[in-house]
């Protein structure tokens, strides 16, 4: 719709399930809320605008009395980071084995899933076919998973999502030896810069981010209608 997407994924990840506003949508804005309105209705999802932060579509949706989507637990405010895989820390090492194979295996879901199986949805998402992606696990010395992060390349850039730790394993180095692992299984086809998103709220992702050589570039929120 003009600059506008308009995405829907049944319903997993905010992200997926939005109406993405980077320019123009081609006509009013009141008259494209409405359409994210219908189309979110016609997929079965809350509609949804996520605009970066400050920009003027920020401005334009916020005066049509659309709101910051403040119920969304994973965020409803996120810094986008980039960073040049060259430069990233270097992996620490420790009692760990970390493996970057192509297909997410039970243990993986697992992990990310608090034990659960992926919906078909949730595979489809995290796991689409013919985008190259790496599901990163890290195996603590008697085999058990303790922690993960997905990457994916497009283009020259490196997408990360899901890092994952378990209580046990923090503050050790292990999320530094994921993504060092993850960047080095990006470099190697073809992956120059790095890109991840981390909500505002989540100060511990975003200082060990920082730590390692990551930078923000901007910031998004996600705006809901008052209901």
């Amino acid at each position: 719709m003009g600059a506008w997407r308009l995405r829907a994924a049944g319903g997993y990840t905010a992200r997926a399930n939005t109406a993405l506003a980077l320019g123009d949508p081609g006509m009013p804005v009141p008259d494209a809320l409405d359409a994210v309105r219908a189309f979110a209705a016609s997929h079965g999802v809350p509609p949804r605008v996520t605009v970066p932060a400050g920009s003027p579509w920020d401005t334009a949706v916020g005066r049509a009395g659309w709101v910051l989507d403040a119920g969304h637990g994973a965020g409803a405010e996120v810094a986008v980071l980039v960073a040049d895989l060259r430069t990233l820390a270097a992996a620490r090492g420790g009692p760990w084995t970390v493996t970057a194979p192509e297909t997410p295996d039970d243990d993986w879901w697992a992990l990310g899933l608090h034990g659960a199986r992926p919906t078909p949805t949730q595979a489809h998402v995290v796991a689409p076919q013919g985008v190259p992606t790496a599901f990163v696990l890290a195996r603590d010395a008697g085999g058990a998973a303790v922690g993960q992060v997905r990457a994916s390349v497009v283009e020259d850039h490196l997408h990360l999502s899901w890092l994952e730790v378990v209580p046990a394993a923090r503050r050790r180095g292990l999320g530094t030896d994921l993504v060092a692992a993850a960047a080095a299984w990006g470099r190697g086809r073809g992956a120059r810069f790095g890109v991840l998103q981390v909500a505002l709220h989540n100060t511990g992702a975003r200082a060990l981010y920082a730590s390692t050589g990551w930078t923000e570039h901007h910031r998004y929120r996600h705006l809901v209608p008052v209901r």
